[in-house]
């Protein structure tokens, strides 16, 4: 593992937007702050009270600072979500900092330290969350951070179970919700490899574009009119290889282009594999490696951000593609992927799920049994696949295409980590209907 300087990973200093600091107007305070991993504005009167929003006469005398402040909470939200998915990407890298560029740099920054204080490290190897001011192992004992020692980001690969469970558990005591999955991360090996691509996956484009660019690939949309499409890759310099996922075209694409004038709506998927760095831009004149010499980290890291590809961007998640697209083209292979075996994200849903349908108000209706979450309402018994959150309904199994209100229920205490927004949309499918008799909505109801 290679320590380097702070600049070398973070590259332009990040602002700290004034966060904490109170700014007088108008007889008011004002303070930006981070609460729930997102940016607030908070006002209080002169006596201390907190109040709702901006007063009237800010509104009036300070028009110009109170749209500044409201800039900044928006800018704030896009800084933490570039600077954790910057922290995310991290992990194939194995970078670690002196703990006293981590303290000033991270731990201690108006802004990265609320990403940085929610997340697991290890200090020369020894495993700590922040607590109490500072790193403590799970004993709740400080950890050594003097004498030249060396911080870097916590990763489940090669810890014992009872190890990530008990940082699961550190975690939930102190009611911490990650940044991003971390105690929670699932792990690939060359099994999953196979398994996850057993079958061509079926993906949209665009949105697959934006997404590997979001995990650091590099990928061009294929324009109308030319024959190939670029492959998506990854650069790995600290191991000098390059992560490929092959990209096909997907027979009959041309019905579902004309609403995608960048070029074809949907793309395929071949098996992720690893070339030389150096090797020529298509990877083709290239032999891959054997999975089995791939770094175990790497191969994870990069599994994982395919199975993440798949299940955003592919089809098969799209409850909209029931009916399996144009001429039903699609229909077996969507319902392959939205009732088939758990990917290790799913299986790590599956886990968070069990442990938060106990604290449901609804939790003697419900039951996780294998790759679904049953639902017993009085009308039918659902159940919801915990990989694609579809729902299937007794006494046949249909399927019951239904979105959940934002109002359907919400989920008693912090979620463990941020990022999945399938967990959210299965909890508030459970809590819709669990109470199927209330709901009025007629489109659910004609469904029902």
């Amino acid at each position: 593992m290679s320590v380097i300087a702070w600049g070398d990973v973070e590259g332009p200093a990040v602002p700290g937007y004034g966060l904490g600091v109170a700014q007088r107007l108008g007889g008011v305070t004002a303070e930006l702050g981070i609460r729930d991993g997102r940016a607030v504005l908070g006002w209080r009167n002169a006596t201390g009270k907190a109040l709702k929003g901006a007063p009237a006469v800010v509104r009036r005398d300070h028009a110009g600072e109170l749209t500044r402040l409201r800039t900044a909470v928006r800018d704030i939200d896009r800084t933490l979500a570039a600077q954790a998915g910057r922290l995310d990407r991290q992990f194939p890298e194995r970078r670690a900092l002196p703990y006293a560029v981590w303290r000033r740099g991270l731990a201690d920054h108006p802004l990265l330290g609320t990403l940085a204080r929610r997340l697991l490290w290890t200090v020369d190897g020894v495993a700590c969350g922040w607590a109490e001011g500072g790193l403590r192992a799970l004993d709740g004992e400080p950890v050594p951070v003097g004498g030249g020692r060396s911080v870097a980001l916590w990763h489940p690969l090669g810890r014992e179970r009872a190890e990530i469970t008990a940082w699961r558990e550190w975690l939930e005591r102190h009611g911490v919700t990650q940044p991003f999955r971390q105690a929670h991360r699932e792990v690939y090996g060359p099994a999953d490899a196979a398994r996850l691509f057993a079958t061509p996956h079926v993906l949209r484009q665009h949105p697959f574009a934006a997404l590997a660019a979001a995990r650091g690939w590099r990928y061009r949309p294929r324009l109308p009119g030319e024959d190939t499409f670029p492959h998506a890759t990854r650069e790995l310099p600290r191991w000098g290889l390059l992560a490929e996922l092959p990209i096909q075209g997907v027979e009959g694409d041309g019905d579902l282009a004309g609403d995608c004038p960048g070029g074809p709506a949907l793309i395929g998927t071949d098996q992720v594999r690893f070339l030389p760095l150096d090797a020529p831009a298509s990877g083709r004149r290239a032999d891959p490696l054997p999975l089995a010499d791939v770094p175990p980290l790497v191969l994870s890291e990069v599994l994982r951000d395919a199975d993440l590809f798949v299940g955003a961007a592919g089809i098969g998640n799209d409850p909209t593609w029931q009916d399996g697209g144009p001429d039903g083209r699609f229909r077996a292979y969507w319902a392959s992927c939205v009732s088939g075996e758990l990917t290790p994200c799913a299986e790590t849903r599956r886990e968070v799920v069990s442990r938060l349908v106990p604290r449901l108000a609804i939790a003697g209706r419900c039951a996780v049994e294998g790759r679904f979450l049953r639902v017993r309402g009085d009308r039918h018994t659902y159940r919801i696949h915990l990989g694609s959150g579809d729902v299937l309904m007794s006494p046949d199994d249909r399927h019951l295409c239904v979105v959940p209100p934002a109002t359907a229920g919400a989920v008693p205490g912090p979620l463990p980590f941020e990022g999945d927004p399938m967990l959210p949309v299965i909890l508030a499918k459970a809590l819709l209907l669990a109470r199927d008799t209330e709901i009025t909505d007629p489109t659910i109801v004609s469904r029902l």
